[in-house]
């Protein structure tokens, strides 16, 4: 009978990482909507990269506010009807988008895909929370890292594929179809979506704090310092992932002298490391749960200096893309630790504002990173755009620190007040 009852438990945790996942890979898949159709819309709308670039930062503006604002909804409502509308926006946005035939047209699909976006970390991590097991909720934290990556991949061959075999307006009516499909997915599987379980007991080097007695306003959040450093640490990985994922090719050719072919396989090779460690971080976290604090920052210091090596040109054109491999490598482990920390930073009771808030980083960074970095490769000083994002790395090593003390003193004075 035991065991009878852990394989339904297994089977239930199973497919609610899945479809968690599904839908966090669909999230990144929208970062991505709009830029691989510049071209299009450069040649066929008149329009400029400049002018485009401003509609990929309305993106992430509006992204910023729903993802902080609907934290607050996912508390006080649910996370299933705050999914089911992100993933209906995201439908309504991608049809818009298909026939969009101007600037104002691309404005209101950004921000249409903005709004949907901005649902899912809140969504996905207060689903996770409530719903696995704590043996499983290390490998659910890889899981849904590795699918936003696969989020990531996926979209280039999509949009373009279909984009090649028909037109433009194809490839975003196919994406329609795809957000559509999930969204009929999560209404068959909505029990796996409910939170109304409890909040599983907390491990013990830092817990989440007792239930507040009173909903927690936005104010309330910015008083506690974990979440503050939360926060930070977030918006820091985020300024460095942006640096690779927007410059790196040019970096590696510019710097280093490697084609085109080269360096976007380097590219590749570092977003497959980063998913492979993350799914190795899934077993590191559930093997030592109460080191996390120690992971992150053993593997932030190491990827910061792996990096900042990679910035110079003493490893040659080889050595180079071999070490922001292992950047990659040491980021991935660290991420499901890095979410153990958030979980502990967390008030009972306030998972989805803490998320929605938290998360938030992501869009601050994918919207600052570009204007600053930008500024130096365009002065043609690309070592140093790679050595920022180092610094970058650094810097969510050091907040780590600060965020695991913080975590620490609010355990040591919980337990002062219990003894008492």
């Amino acid at each position: 009978m035991t065991a009878q009852v852990h394989s339904e438990a297994w089977r239930r945790d199973a497919g609610v990482i899945g479809l968690v996942s599904f839908c966090h890979a669909s999230s990144h898949f929208s970062h991505l909507l709009l830029p691989l159709m510049f071209p299009f819309f450069v040649s066929e709308l008149g329009l400029g990269y400049a002018a485009l670039g401003g509609v990929i930062s309305v993106f992430f503006a509006v992204s910023f506010v729903a993802q902080t604002s609907s934290g607050f909804v996912v508390d006080r409502y649910g996370a299933r009807r705050v999914l089911y509308a992100g993933q209906a926006l995201m439908v309504l946005a991608c049809l818009w988008l298909a026939g969009a035939g101007n600037m104002a047209d691309l404005v209101l699909g950004a921000i249409l895909l903005g709004i949907g976006n901005g649902v899912h970390h809140p969504v996905d991590y207060s689903v996770l929370n409530r719903q696995i097991s704590p043996l499983r909720l290390g490998h659910a934290y890889s899981m849904h890292n590795v699918s936003g990556t696969l989020g990531w991949a996926l979209a280039p061959p999509f949009m373009v594929g279909l984009s090649s075999l028909w037109h433009w307006p194809a490839a975003y009516i196919g994406a329609a179809m795809v957000y559509a499909g999930l969204l009929v997915l999560c209404v068959w599987r909505s029990p796996w979506l409910e939170s109304r379980q409890p909040v599983p007991a907390p491990i013990a080097t830092g817990s989440n704090s007792p239930a507040p007695k009173r909903s927690m306003t936005l104010m309330d959040l910015l008083r506690q310092p974990a979440v503050v450093w939360s926060f930070a640490f977030l918006f820091c990985m985020t300024m460095t992932y942006s640096v690779v994922q927007n410059f790196l090719i040019i970096i590696l050719q510019k710097v280093h002298g490697l084609g085109l072919t080269q360096a976007s396989l380097a590219l590749s090779a570092y977003l497959i490391t980063a998913a492979l460690g993350n799914f190795a971080g899934g077993f590191v976290t559930t093997r030592w749960p109460e080191r996390v604090d120690h992971i992150v920052g053993a593997c932030m210091a190491a990827a910061a200096a792996l990096m900042l090596l990679s910035a110079t040109a003493l490893l040659g054109a080889w050595g180079t893309p071999a070490a922001l491999i292992l950047t990659a490598l040491a980021v991935g482990l660290g991420a499901p630790a890095r979410d153990m920390m958030i979980k502990q930073a967390t008030p009972a009771g306030a998972t989805g504002r803490v998320y929605g808030l938290v998360f938030a980083g992501l869009d601050m960074g994918s919207a600052a990173s570009p204007l600053i970095f930008g500024v130096l490769m365009d002065r043609g000083w690309y070592g140093l755009t790679l050595a920022g994002a180092a610094l970058f790395l650094m810097g969510g090593g050091l907040v780590s620190i600060a965020l695991s003390r913080s975590l620490r003193a609010a355990s040591s004075q919980r337990s002062s007040g219990v003894n008492a």
